[in-house]
């Protein structure tokens, strides 16, 4: 059997039983959006709910149907208040909360890609209440080494083929009701090919169908009526609105004829002049583990997480909207790589970008495809933020500028891209004014569209500022094409453009398994376990140069590819020798101090797992388990796991240490802190997750860990070189295509550089200096942290007009990395510290890069990477000029 049932009877929706009022769906615009095409093919509407919820427009190249009924409360099509988004979905999912009564608290929702996929986790929120229900979407991107649980067709989409993916199977195996949500219900043939392929696997007793609209005629209702009755099961429909459309019979042929006559006749668009609108990279924080969507499940921990999350988050984004400039990441030169602006086509006019006002008034937050509930929530909270004065939360805020906000306050929309392809004519009276088009971002072919994103003829409908969120597996090739890729389009239609890339999550399909050497890595078996994938086989490397440029405008994370490894020259390798002679027994004393404070704070070592961030710190963790094994007799275990700067720690990791290990023995162990950057991802990372985020280093020059060796900066051998002293083993790697599902993070076995190995020669050095050394005693309120090392960071990169920490490296250690793998613009050098520094000095020099002598440095010397680097800009060798 199956019943039908309204959200919201017009009689009752001013506010909904036991829940607050919805807010207000739509403007209410002068005219409707979806005259146009009544006009033209005489199909339309009834007056009412239906045309506040709903436009026209005419689908591309569809040949079942040409009319396309857009959605204004969706956030596909038409940008709209985020709050009314998620408010609609919710009680849509109250609704459904009600039909159920006792058996709401067994459904389990599914929502159908792409179009439905933030409306069904907000249907779900709705349906749970306090405990959302748990929420799974189909999906039309095939993820590696996941099967599909189910599949099926949907006949009248542009992109048919849907796939199943869940993390857990069992998530639909549950007897419950399964409630299928959709923005459109007009034919009833998806939701039967979906009722009919999963009843088959999964069968239970009660279906419920939610829409937003229900559009079916009689014919559709009756195959509803039919499949139910077929399986023997109840079949509900509950929706927002309920409405016949007028669909005259020859409807699709006319409206197939009318939108090509219309694509033809519009201009195919030019280049217009001027710059680029800037674009900013934003690291988020994204909380390790934390699923982007329900592409695999989500559940009510995941929803609790993100909400946790979120006023961070967006405090972060108002942040690099209120400053006009990163949050924390590097700053992307204002222009193009090919200098042009993007192409302006289908109906739409792009006024020449402004400067960026400090404080944008009108934004859109734009997600991309299926990524709808995540984008959705934080434009929420970045709503929320802006209206409570910008990003007081870290510590930007001002109080004029709060005041301004109050005056004039920001407008934050949210919209999505698509792969629906719809006719843009820009006329108040059509639902779709405008459309950019670019090649999709992700592995499928094709084109995409963002739509009603460019202002048109309208300037009143321009955005001050977009913020796009992605998730990693985006193809940097695709989204950062010249002329045509997506940034460049937004980069056109407004004045500033955030890209926040949110890590995409990855099921656990598969046993991943450590690595030891002599197989990977010249250190012993027993010395460490490398918890990384061996991408030993593939080309990976890059000039640093070429790295360098595409890092800074976008176009790559430093984490997906490799620098070319740095081949010393003889007067270097003999430095090398010096430094290690000279340091070995500072080391060594700093090693048994470290180790002492980590034993004396886990109950004298006992179940202490040491996991090393790879690569530098995996030298420090062998140190400390030679020391702990030479004192006390200990065999500490010792992994060594990747952590990503933007991207977090090693999830795959962490659950291999879980399952062999209590994760609050688990200590994170790295070589030096420069400014404290990765002590901060490393925290952020392990929110929630039972592991400790307190790590130990062998040096804290930036005094921002409790537990160090010293705070000394001085040259740690270790720190010259790049694999020939940590195992021959690269940097580590996370590139979407070549880490999968359940695989660690990836590196590569130098193995040919073995004649060069000196790895085990700084161990032994070092170790053989232990008999001489005794810890040293640590005051308590000492050891304190006060990230001296961080506000320093951010003076020097306001005094030299960097504008972003991520640029200065302090430290002998990371002085000496930006002089091997990045573009060095300048070196500073602390007065009197020049018996520490001989390798910098050597290396500078070979760079061609200047060493400027300052005083007050609290560091022996500064590296900084070249603020705005392309390769005219430096030169093809990477020097200054």
């Amino acid at each position: 059997m199956t019943a039908e049932f309204s959200a919201f009877p017009a009689e009752s929706r001013a506010e909904s039983p036991a829940f607050s009022a919805p807010a207000p769906v739509a403007p209410l615009d002068p005219v409707w959006p979806g005259e146009w095409v009544e006009q033209r093919l005489g199909l339309g509407l009834p007056q009412g709910p239906a045309r506040e919820l709903l436009g026209l427009a005419l689908r591309l190249r569809n040949p079942q149907r040409a009319q396309l009924l857009v959605s204004r409360v969706l956030g596909k099509h038409v940008p709209q208040r985020p709050e009314t988004v998620y408010r609609v979905g919710y009680d849509l999912g109250r609704a459904v909360r009600e039909l159920l009564g006792a058996q709401a608290a067994a459904a389990v929702v599914l929502g159908y890609a792409e179009t439905a996929t933030g409306l069904g986790h907000c249907v779900a929120d709705g349906l749970g209440g306090d405990s959302p229900a748990p929420y799974l979407h189909s999906t039309r991107r095939k993820v590696a080494g996941v099967e599909p649980v189910g599949g099926f067709e949907e006949v009248h989409s542009h992109a048919t083929s849907h796939l199943l993916l869940p993390e857990d199977p069992a998530l639909l195996a549950g007897g419950g009701p399964l409630v299928l949500v959709d923005d459109e219900l007009s034919t009833g043939n998806t939701v039967v090919n979906t009722i009919r392929s999963l009843h088959e696997r999964f069968p239970r007793a009660w279906y419920v169908v939610a829409a937003l609209a229900d559009v079916r005629d009689p014919g559709a209702r009756e195959v509803l009526d039919k499949a139910a009755a077929d399986l023997g099961v109840r079949l509900d429909v509950v929706a927002t609105v309920t409405a016949a459309v007028e669909l005259p019979p020859d409807a699709a042929a006319r409206g197939a004829a009318l939108a090509a006559a219309e694509e033809a006749r519009q201009s195919c668009g030019s280049l217009s002049d001027g710059p680029l609108a800037p674009l900013r990279l934003v690291d988020l924080g994204w909380p390790t583990g934390l699923r982007d969507g329900a592409r695999h499940g989500y559940g009510p921990s995941d929803r609790a997480r993100l909400d946790a999350a979120l006023p961070a988050m967006a405090a972060v984004l108002a942040t690099a909207l209120r400053a006009g400039r990163p949050a924390g990441l590097p700053v992307s030169p204002p222009v193009s790589p090919s200098g042009d602006r993007a192409p302006v086509t289908d109906g739409t006019t792009a006024a020449a970008p402004a400067a960026p006002s400090t404080r944008p008034r009108r934004v859109l937050v734009l997600g991309t495809e299926e990524l709808m509930y995540t984008p959705l929530r934080l434009a929420s909270a970045l709503q929320t933020a802006l209206d409570a004065g910008g990003a007081d939360a870290a510590g930007a805020a001002d109080t004029a500028g709060a005041a301004a906000g109050t005056a004039d306050p920001a407008e934050v929309l949210f919209s999505t891209t698509t792969r629906s392809p719809a006719l843009a004519v820009d006329d108040p009276g059509y639902a779709i004014r405008t459309r950019l088009t670019f090649p999709a971002p992700d592995a499928a072919e094709g084109t995409r569209y963002a739509y009603n994103v460019a202002p048109g003829r309208d300037a009143s409908r321009r955005f001050d500022a977009i913020v796009l969120v992605q998730d990693s597996e985006a193809d940097p090739a695709s989204l950062y094409a010249p002329g045509r890729g997506l940034l460049e389009r937004l980069r056109a239609v407004t004045g500033l453009v955030l890209l926040a890339t949110v890590p995409a999550h990855r099921p656990t399909t598969a046993t991943a398994r450590p690595l030891h050497g002599p197989a990977f890595s010249s250190y012993r078996a027993e010395e460490v376990s490398w918890l990384l994938k061996d991408l030993s086989e593939v080309p990976l490397e890059a000039p640093v140069e070429e790295r360098e440029e595409a890092v800074q405008q976008g176009g790559a994370h430093y984490a997906e590819s490799l620098p070319i490894e740095y081949q010393p020259t003889t007067e270097y390798q003999q430095l090398f020798h010096e430094a290690l002679r000279d340091s070995a027994v500072r080391i060594a004393e700093a090693v048994a101090t470290v180790t002492e404070t980590v034993l004396a704070e886990r109950d004298r070592g006992r179940g202490v797992v040491l996991a090393s961030l790879a690569r530098a710190g995996t030298p420090v963790g062998i140190l400390m388990r030679r020391w702990a094994r030479r004192a006390h007799g200990l065999d500490l275990p010792h992994y060594a796991v990747s952590i990503v700067r933007g991207r977090g720690i090693d999830t795959v990791a962490l659950r291999h240490l879980a399952e062999h290990h209590d994760p609050a023995d688990v200590v994170f162990v790295d070589g030096w802190t420069g400014k404290g950057a990765i002590t901060r991802e490393l925290e952020a990372a392990l929110a929630g997750t039972g592991f400790d985020p307190a790590m130990a280093v062998l040096a804290d020059p930036a005094h921002c860990v409790r537990t160090f060796g010293t705070r000394e900066d001085f040259l740690i051998p270790s720190a010259c070189l790049n694999s020939t002293v940590s195992g021959l083993v690269s940097r580590t790697v996370l590139r979407p295509g070549l880490i999968g599902p359940g695989e660690f993070h990836g590196a590569k076995f130098y193995r040919d550089l073995a004649g060069a190995d000196v790895s085990a020669e700084f161990l032994d050095a070092v170790t053989a200096r232990f008999p001489d050394v005794r810890p040293q005693h640590q005051d308590p309120a000492d050891r304190e942290p006060d990230w001296s090392g961080w506000a320093a960071v951010e003076r020097i990169s306001e005094e030299y007009g960097i504008h972003s920490v991520n640029l200065v490296k302090p430290g002998v250690g990371e002085t000496t990395r930006v002089l091997l793998r990045r573009v060095p613009w300048r070196v500073l050098v602390r007065r009197g510290a020049d018996a520490e520094l001989g390798h910098v000095r050597l290396l500078a020099a070979q760079r061609g890069v200047p060493v400027e002598v300052v005083d007050d440095l609290p560091y022996s010397c500064v590296g900084l990477i070249h603020p705005k680097y392309t390769r005219g800009a430096t030169g093809d060798e990477g020097t200054a000029v």
